[in-house]
């Protein structure tokens, strides 16, 4: 029997069995029950369809982690239309550039955002605008929450859907050209909530905290898999250490997100504020994606907050998990050794197909030192980039034809556990030798007198690229960090290989991250070589 996987059905099936539970915790003090959240999210279907939004047409969402943005999608995917989420962090200039490339019908924006689209409202395509607090935002904006009053609940029709139709467009940072929109259909989505609802063993009383930014819903799928349990939501508008521990306690959260960057800012707090409870009734499990975080992190969070803690390895473009490395018949029970374990990005999740290769395309051996690039098969992988399909060629049929390939490098391990060694374009060739970053930021996260670091290449007229750390320092104050730059110099050189030890250091007040806490090593990269006519990596 075959029955259309359709991302709609998450939402149904939530109203259908849990529409008396508690579905949302707004960060405007109001709750709502499933039964509420579907007459409002039916409402704003009814909104859209009335001004014009048809199957297939985009619709945008700028917005942080509101309970705007899950009435938004699902209005969005109850019409058959293409749920359009926007990165907040962007520039007027990019929303310009997205909103034209993928020529978005309707435009609904959070107040504290609204100005950015307003600032190139003539220059791109779309017609209806929406913010929800439109007294708060200059020009001529509709109000949600009037919109959504006025609407009749009943006064829209539920297209057919097919299975392999786009449902959402995620554009990717853009950080080496102009964003591309990645298409994903609501096979691939809905694929992908089974596969996380799984690896992150959701349940419907789960309470789910939302860190992560809900326009990664292409990606993380928590949208679909956190209400297709029948879980709960609890919205923020930002990652607040106070806040999220505060949350955390007084609403019982049993499960979040966070990048090593959002660990070590609840490291900073819960040592700075005299070791604070951790959680409240629930236990607490905590997934973190990408570069590895800090051993001492990992120890903090599962000794110290008394969490569990999992690392995944995703990509937009593969829906976006990839590995995890909670394989725990591989792990000697709460021994020390679990934390290396922890550190590495995992093995292959369910129904998804990994690879390391040479580049001639094979598979390097598994013995944890040969590195290759990672390549990934699997259903919840893109169809594509939208009307990109030169890129889309690239990105598959390169090594290995039919393959997604991620540009990260690694090894693996006797297991299949990959362990990322770094990005392409962050390797560092020195004097024709290749030295990971990773490898060093994690020997420099060894010492007490560093709270954040990212490690690039910097030119170097001897050995053509040299590995420089940028270092946030424990103090919080680049002027007096507590450690000197050749203590630290000397710091990596008894821990590492003598061409591997950092060669510059810098102190900094801060790391230039992503909305989700990921380092954008692309604009240290940037300064560095600024001045120079290439780089030897081509990073």
């Amino acid at each position: 029997m075959h029955k259309p996987l359709l991302v709609t059905d998450f939402l149904d099936r939530a109203r259908n069995h849990y529409g008396d539970q508690e579905a949302v915790v707004a960060t405007t003090g109001e709750r709502y029950t499933y039964d509420e959240l579907g007459d409002r999210v039916d409402r704003l279907s009814a909104a859209l369809a009335e001004r014009g939004i048809e199957k297939g047409d985009r619709v945008a969402v700028l917005d942080p982690n509101t309970h705007y943005h899950l009435e938004t999608a699902y209005a969005t995917m109850q019409l058959g239309a293409v749920h359009t989420p926007l990165n907040y962090r962007l520039t007027p200039d990019d929303f310009e550039y997205i909103l034209s490339d993928a020529a978005v019908d309707a435009v609904v924006a959070d107040y504290d955002y609204a100005d950015k689209i307003e600032a190139v409202r003539d220059s791109v395509p779309t017609s209806v605008f929406v913010s929800n607090d439109a007294d708060r935002t200059d020009g001529d904006w509709e109000d949600f929450e009037a919109v959504v009053a006025a609407a009749d609940p009943d006064g829209y029709e539920r297209p057919e859907m097919a299975e392999d139709e786009v449902i959402t467009i995620n554009y990717t940072s853009g950080t080496t050209g102009d964003p591309k929109g990645v298409m994903r259909t609501h096979r691939t989505e809905t694929l992908h909530a089974y596969v996380l609802s799984v690896h992150h063993e959701l349940y419907d009383d789960d309470v789910y905290l939302w860190t992560l930014p809900m326009f990664h819903v292409n990606g993380w799928g928590h949208i679909y898999a956190v209400t297709g349990m029948g879980a709960k939501h609890v919205c923020t508008r930002g990652v607040d250490a106070a806040d999220v521990v505060e949350t955390i306690r007084n609403e019982d959260v049993s499960f979040l997100c966070g990048a090593p960057t959002v660990l070590n800012m609840l490291v900073d707090y819960y040592e700075a504020n005299g070791r604070p409870e951790m959680a409240g009734e629930n236990d607490v499990r905590v997934t973190t994606a990408g570069s590895a975080p800090p051993e001492a992190t990992i120890r903090a969070v599962e000794d110290e907050f008394g969490w569990y803690l999992k690392h995944l390895y995703g990509a937009t473009e593969t829906g976006p998990l990839i590995t995890t490395s909670d394989a725990r018949r591989l792990m000697d029970g709460d021994a020390d050794d679990r934390f290396e374990l922890k550190k590495r990005q995992g093995m292959g999740v369910l129904g998804t197909e990994v690879a390391v290769v040479d580049d001639d395309g094979e598979d390097v051996p598994r013995d944890d030192s040969t590195i290759g690039e990672i390549v990934v098969r699997g259903n919840q992988v893109m169809d594509g980039y939208w009307e990109k399909p030169e890129a889309t060629e690239e990105a598959f049929d390169d090594k290995r034809e039919g393959w997604f390939h991620t540009g990260d490098l690694a090894v693996v391990d006797e297991h299949g556990m990959v362990s990322i060694q770094d990005r392409k374009k962050d390797i560092i060739i020195s004097g024709g030798e290749n030295i990971s970053s990773i490898e060093i930021e994690d020997t420099l996260f060894e010492h007490d007198d560093v709270s954040d670091v990212a490690v690039v290449p910097a030119p170097s007229d001897r050995w053509g690229e040299t590995p420089k750390a940028f270092v946030v320092p424990a103090s919080d104050d680049p002027d007096e960090p507590g450690v000197t730059k050749a203590e630290l110099r000397e710091f990596t050189r008894e821990r590492m290989a003598s061409y591997k030890r950092v060669d510059r250091v810098e102190f900094v007040d801060d790391l230039p991250t992503t909305a989700t806490g990921k380092v954008q090593k692309y604009e240290l990269r940037e300064r560095e070589w600024n001045d120079e006519d290439r780089m030897v990596g081509e990073g």
